[in-house]
């Protein structure tokens, strides 16, 4: 036999190929996907990321500066004193309900970031109910209300109907808006609304009927118990009402839901103009509550806020007021870093992409398991 007859003679038979891994090799490591993390440890993971994203930020601050012992100081001066604490209740509640506003809208995966802009056309629309003295005064702040919520709605749908009609980005429409809304409000403003008595560029003051009324603690209104109510009905809606139920499908799988005969579209639609809806009441909260007027710059800062509350919330309603009072602490805190330390606005916003950076990065761990390679 020659060399090569006896090679193949003797050559073993071929085995089949190896099943496929459910995950990557890395050297030394197998990474596999996870199918399903328990509850404690995705609360686990996300409480991992917030507090790297809090030690981050606590070495940003004092690489700008901020004495360690300062830092202390001024986070514990929140809590101090009941004025200190009616501020932190009188910001939390227009977090929560752009928090609210934005996890509605992620629950369908229509990514919302107009919110600001929404924001603004309720406060035009419910400034425009209370300038123009529409209704009897004990109506007029529901009527500024529902005026809000409709000024919020008509500013998300048409970015909603161009998703669903022709599949246009609702992220870059949504976005661009904002702009549109923040000219139109400077228009107002500098224009036909402009203060008559100071000529400043805001909108006259609210009368008595057209300001929340206040609680009798301090500065607090009702914004907040507002702001309660709507997180519960949110949580009951997305918790135990058929609309939910076809919530939860679109979100997980929209073609399946589609192949199923569900109302893909009408669910999506709803929870869009429920979004705006929230949007445009939490402006209106701000107006009403806060500023006793529409001014320039009430929004500011809150569009960015929702999203982050929603995101760090997994978009749970009930986990939103947790989150939400974290935002608004952090919010007061800053303000004072501000005032006592002057510590640019551009740091306050890096530490808040800072925060959702790490979650973020943390969420690798609910998506994939790390084994070691055999």
């Amino acid at each position: 036999m020659t060399e090569m007859q006896l090679n193949i003679g003797m050559a073993r038979p071929q085995q089949p190929p190896a099943p496929p891994s459910m995950g990557w090799r890395i050297p030394g490591l197998l990474l596999e996907v996870r199918q399903h993390a328990p509850i404690w440890f995705q609360t686990l993971v996300l409480l991992c990321g917030m507090a790297t994203g809090l030690g981050l930020s606590f070495l940003i601050l004092l690489a700008a500066g901020v004495p360690a012992d300062g830092l202390v100081v001024e986070f514990k001066s929140i809590f101090s004193n009941t004025t200190n604490i009616a501020s932190l209740l009188t910001q939390l509640a227009p977090l929560l309900i752009v928090g609210l506003s934005a996890a509605v809208a992620f629950r369908v995966q229509f990514w919302n970031i107009g919110i600001e802009g929404q924001m603004i056309f309720g406060s035009i629309a419910a400034t425009f109910v209370a300038i123009n003295d529409i209704g009897p005064e004990p109506l007029r702040l529901p009527l500024m209300m529902a005026a809000a919520a409709i000024g919020g709605m008509a500013w998300i749908i048409v970015p909603a109907l161009l998703r669903i009609r022709f599949g246009v980005n609702e992220i870059i429409s949504t976005l661009l808006l904002n702009y549109v809304a923040v000219n139109f409000l400077l228009h107002l403003l500098y224009g036909s609304w402009r203060d008559p008595k100071s000529s400043f560029p805001n909108s006259e003051q609210y009368t008595a009927a057209e300001r929340l009324p206040q609680l009798g603690w301090e500065s607090l209104t009702y914004a907040l118990p507002l702001a309660l109510v709507l997180t519960l009905f949110c949580w009951w809606l997305f918790s135990l009402s058929r609309f939910g139920f076809y919530t939860r499908i679109v979100q997980s799988n929209p073609k399946m839901a589609l192949a199923m005969g569900l109302p893909v579209i009408a669910v999506t639609l709803g929870a869009a103009l429920l979004s705006g809806a929230l949007a445009g009441i939490a402006g209106f909260t701000i107006s009403s509550g806060v500023e006793y007027r529409l001014t320039q710059s009430f929004f500011l800062g809150y569009g960015f806020s929702g999203i982050l509350i929603a995101f760090l919330a997994r978009n749970n309603m009930i986990g939103a007021i947790l989150v939400s009072i974290l935002v608004a602490t952090f919010f007061i805190a800053s303000q004072s870093l501000q005032v006592f330390y002057q510590v640019p606005g551009a740091i306050v916003q890096l530490i808040q992409a800072v925060i959702v950076i790490s979650v973020a990065g943390f969420e690798f761990f609910n998506r994939f398991r790390l084994r070691l390679a055999r």
